[in-house]
């Protein structure tokens, strides 16, 4: 394993005792026998530390089945906010994650590009706008921080969760040859 990922790692272990403003750079450094200075330089802000954590969280924790239809990605997103619901605190960081400004890569995640080509294979009359757009959509509804919104806000449970998550997608589905048509 390399040094980085050793970081994310005992990060991520550290989790389960302390909450994340909790870990200091001197303890993931100790725990993974670098210095302090080599955390820093990996991640130069608790921001990067947090996408880091969060995206090897995602990683290992919660990965998304794959998926090619709009059933199989909603069996898929079901099946991740069962896994939310078993692991909250990781859930949690990942999600607060996705609140920060992108410290990492700019450029579109496997998860947003798996979307679009599954969104292109069922409706190939959309244009690329378009498809980005509703991609957008259910990205955030799949999301950890949707997840969280609906765990803290309205106290719903994964499947109470996943309901929502089901009809909001017949919703934004629903639209899309009007979108495609006012678009052009």
């Amino acid at each position: 394993m390399d040094t980085p990922t050793a970081i994310l790692a005992n990060a991520a272990a550290a989790l389960r005792e302390s909450p994340f403003d909790d870990i200091s750079y001197r303890t993931l450094g100790d725990a993974v026998g670098v210095s302090e200075r080599t955390v820093y330089r990996h991640f130069p802000t608790r921001s990067h530390l947090l996408e880091g954590v969060a995206g090897w969280i995602e990683s290992t924790e919660f990965p998304l089945p794959p998926f090619v239809t709009i059933l199989q990605f909603q069996e898929a997103s079901r099946a991740r906010f069962l896994a939310f619901d078993s692991s909250p605190a990781f859930a949690f960081v990942c999600a607060r994650a996705a609140s920060i400004s992108p410290t990492g890569e700019s450029e579109a995640t496997f998860f947003t590009r798996a979307l679009v080509a599954m969104l292109a294979t069922n409706h190939p009359s959309v244009n690329e706008r378009d498809l980005r757009r509703v991609a957008a959509a259910l990205r955030y509804f799949a999301s950890a921080q949707f997840w969280a919104r609906m765990r803290t806000g309205f106290d719903m449970s994964a499947p109470e969760i996943s309901d929502v998550f089901d009809r909001t997608v017949v919703q934004v589905l629903s639209r899309l040859p009007t979108l495609s048509r006012t678009s052009r």
